[in-house]
């Protein structure tokens, strides 16, 4: 694709990105209000005025103000959120509005071409675009808010202002959520993968929340060396090393020192296969279980349940 393309192509998609300033009241040490403003990115994703853009970007905040590619200005509601993904959905009530074309995360590759549309400063002028490649898939880390999964992984530069704004492909596709979770890391950025953010967004608008299946176990892959030091009969499957009491792997019958081999007719390779399936899943769902107990098979039904 040549350069003059590519420049049409973030020029059609920064239209639909937005900046989003925040107001939060805290109060310090004498109990006085004090108004700190934050900033971020987000994008509009629906015609109707809908929003995707980072939890941790209106976390807390009072009054939400969105200021369009256009230069209009919109104050903004919170219609809802899910932390276990920092996102969270936002409804303006405006015409005319430029919205994003989504791509499909699931065929992207590491390699692939993408850019990073934001505003990472507030600064005046439209958005920025950061470019790089797609680094890794699938990447699991830990932050101070918690435990984030098949995240994105990218040398674009991601920094707080752009947070909540759109990672694209050469086809202007929105792939991938930018989230500034990590602060100052050093050529790494991360994203959520838009196909997972789509999930949460339609029960968002639909239910005003979104909920999350739960199992309740804590486990690990089984390979050939933990099979072999813990004497296992299997060398595949995710070993239970422990079931929260009272969760739906607890009434099902689950037990520590289980192996699952396969949840919902789908064979279990690894922890990962598992949590994999869980994301599909809706809460109220029965799926059947096959575990291996020992050197017993058995067949149990787990009703999965909103994460608590």
């Amino acid at each position: 694709m040549s350069e003059d393309k590519i420049v049409e192509v973030i020029e059609k998609a920064s239209k639909s990105v937005v900046n989003i300033n925040t107001l939060r009241v805290f109060y310090d040490f004498f109990y006085q209000v004090v108004p700190v403003e934050g900033i971020g990115s987000g994008f509009i994703f629906d015609e109707r005025g809908y929003i995707l853009t980072n939890y941790h970007v209106v976390e807390g905040a009072g009054k939400i103000v969105v200021t369009l590619a256009d230069g209009r200005v919109f104050e903004a509601r919170l219609i809802g959120a899910y932390r276990g993904l920092d996102i969270a959905v936002l409804k303006i009530d405006a015409e005319n509005l430029a919205v994003a074309n989504l791509g499909d995360s699931d065929k992207l590759r590491v390699g692939q071409r993408v850019f990073a549309i934001g505003n990472p400063f507030g600064l005046a002028g439209g958005p920025t675009v950061t470019s790089g490649v797609i680094s890794a898939l699938r990447r699991t880390i830990h932050s101070e808010r918690g435990i984030f999964r098949d995240l994105v992984q990218t040398d674009a530069a991601i920094n707080p202002g752009n947070s909540g704004g759109p990672l694209i492909n050469i086809d202007g596709e929105v792939i991938a959520i930018n989230t500034a979770i990590i602060p100052f890391a050093q050529g790494i950025g991360f994203a959520i993968p838009i196909n997972a953010a789509k999930e949460v967004a339609r029960e968002i608008i639909m239910y005003g929340s979104y909920m999350k299946p739960w199992l309740g176990i804590a486990g690990v892959t089984v390979n050939r060396q933990i099979a072999e030091h813990y004497g296992l009969p299997v060398e595949r499957g995710a070993l239970v090393v422990r079931v929260t009491p009272g969760s739906p792997a607890d009434k099902a019958g689950i037990e520590r020192g289980d192996i699952i081999l396969e949840f919902d007719g789908k064979r279990i390779n690894s922890m990962e296969d598992l949590q994999r399936i869980l994301a599909e899943k809706r809460h109220g769902c029965e799926c059947d279980v096959v575990i291996l107990r020992g050197l017993r098979r058995l067949r149990l039904t787990v009703m999965l349940e909103s994460e608590p």
